[in-house]
């Protein structure tokens, strides 16, 4: 006999508890992570530490299509590969410390530190959790359209909230706000916050907790289960055929060219604000993923007025004016500018990332859907990403001058450099995109 569904209230609430710890679990680590690796002293693998989720992002579409969807039932997959990533993090610190390997220079980096090994398992685990909890969020949603971004913002929530426990920290100055006095506030619970080994502890435990309680969710059957599977279905390259419309060629090109500068802001962009910013460096980057929120609830209305032209365009804009402000506010540290280039991380993604899946939605036939969305996230999330973080650390090292142990970079320049490239991905998407209605579908 079938288990009645529950409430959809209480399934709601199930689901974004599980969105929450997912996304803690990447965002106790992801932007912290050069503090520490400066403090142990290999620092010069940051190119390859960022690498390795773009490679699992291009690994995991094989798993799901060919593995989990077919054999599996969702939720038990999802508490497995949490609970094995998490063995992976929580023996970052020990193996580094043992392995007694340091690599304070990139010229010295290579792939097989144990360092890079252990986040490698731990991203291959990791990656294909993010298409599990959306395929079972939908799996139990009775109108996804409406509901799951209800849900969706949680992991926002959950981002936000990694960031602040890993950072350690909190202070609010005495001050005066409308006539009332505020008294000061100061905590700490982590004395070296982002420097300190905790966060991969800490991702570890939000590991095991998510693990565990994914198998408490309720049942969802492989999706594909009984179905073929071929490495042509699973890649997407059925969606190739969509490439014969212009627009949605320079559509893909763009998306992958300005994911490549990207990788700059998610691997160096912790280590700038906190030798710049005044305050908790982890406090001013959590609060990009808070302006995510408020851009997410602007975006239907933003959609209606603007089309997806120009949503696509003021979102790459936004990523030339992130790297603009950034490389102005570099000399002086100008604080303010730091502050804003991260509240605009907002727009970056919500303009572009979301807007781009609505645009693939809209474009491609029904029966290659869910392929050319698989095809998007290889070529931005894996190939740009990955491509950007191997050249950004080229890039970072071209600008240092010094002794390794005393390197000064010249963050104008770092900055500079992915704002022109920005800009001529911005250019060449509004003079190239035409599309202002559905184009016919390519011959077959």
């Amino acid at each position: 006999m079938e288990t009645p569904c529950p409430p959809a209230a209480a399934v709601g609430f199930r689901l974004s508890v599980m969105m929450f710890l997912e996304f803690f679990v990447w965002g106790a680590w992801y932007v912290s992570m050069p503090g520490w690796m400066g403090v142990a002293n290999i620092q010069g693998l940051g190119g390859w530490a960022y690498t390795v989720g773009p490679i699992a992002a291009v690994i995991s579409p094989f798993f799901l299509g060919m593995i989990a969807d077919r054999f599996f039932a969702t939720q038990k997959v999802l508490g497995a590969l949490h609970l094995l990533g998490a063995v992976a993090m929580a023996a970052v610190p020990a193996a580094v410390a043992a392995a007694n390997r340091p690599v304070p220079d990139s010229k010295d980096a290579f792939f097989a530190h144990p360092f890079i090994l252990l986040l490698l398992a731990h991203m291959l685990c990791y990656m294909p959790t993010l298409g599990l909890t959306n395929s079972l969020s939908f799996h139990h949603m009775s109108n996804p359209e409406k509901q799951f971004p209800l849900v969706r913002v949680f992991g926002t929530i959950g981002w936000i909230v990694g960031n602040l426990v890993v950072g350690g920290s909190v202070s609010i100055p005495e001050c005066s706000l409308f006539g009332v006095h505020i008294h000061g506030l100061a905590a700490t619970w982590i004395p070296d916050g982002a420097k300190s080994p905790a966060q991969f502890y800490i991702t570890a435990a939000a590991g095991v907790l998510l693990g565990l309680y994914s198998f408490t969710l309720p049942h969802t059957p492989a999706p594909a289960a009984g179905k073929k599977a071929s490495a042509r279905e699973v890649l997407g390259l059925d969606s190739l055929q969509l490439l014969a419309r212009p627009s949605y060629l320079v559509f893909i090109l763009c998306s992958f060219l300005i994911c490549i500068p990207l990788a700059g802001y998610y691997s160096r962009a912790f280590l700038f604000v906190s030798s710049a910013a005044p305050t908790n460096a982890m406090i001013t980057m959590s609060s990009g993923q808070m302006s995510e929120i408020v851009f997410m609830l602007l975006m239907p209305l933003c959609f209606k007025r603007l089309g997806v032209k120009w949503m696509l365009g003021v979102g790459m804009l936004a990523w030339v004016a992130r790297y603009g402000l950034f490389s102005a506010a570099a000399q002086d540290k100008v604080f303010w500018m730091i502050l804003a280039a991260v509240l605009l991380h907002g727009v970056c993604y919500d303009f572009f990332f979301v807007t781009g899946f609505i645009y693939v939605d809209r474009t491609a036939p029904r029966e290659i859907r869910a392929q050319a969305q698989g095809f998007l996230v290889l070529i931005t999330q894996g190939l740009g990403l990955g491509l950007g973080a191997q050249l950004f650390t080229k890039l970072v090292d071209h600008y240092s001058t010094g002794p390794t142990e005393a390197k000064v970079l010249d963050w104008h320049m770092i900055w500079l450099v992915p704002a022109m490239f920005a800009s001529f991905v911005l250019l060449a998407f509004l003079s190239l995109f035409k599309e202002s209605r559905p184009e016919p579908a390519p011959p077959a």
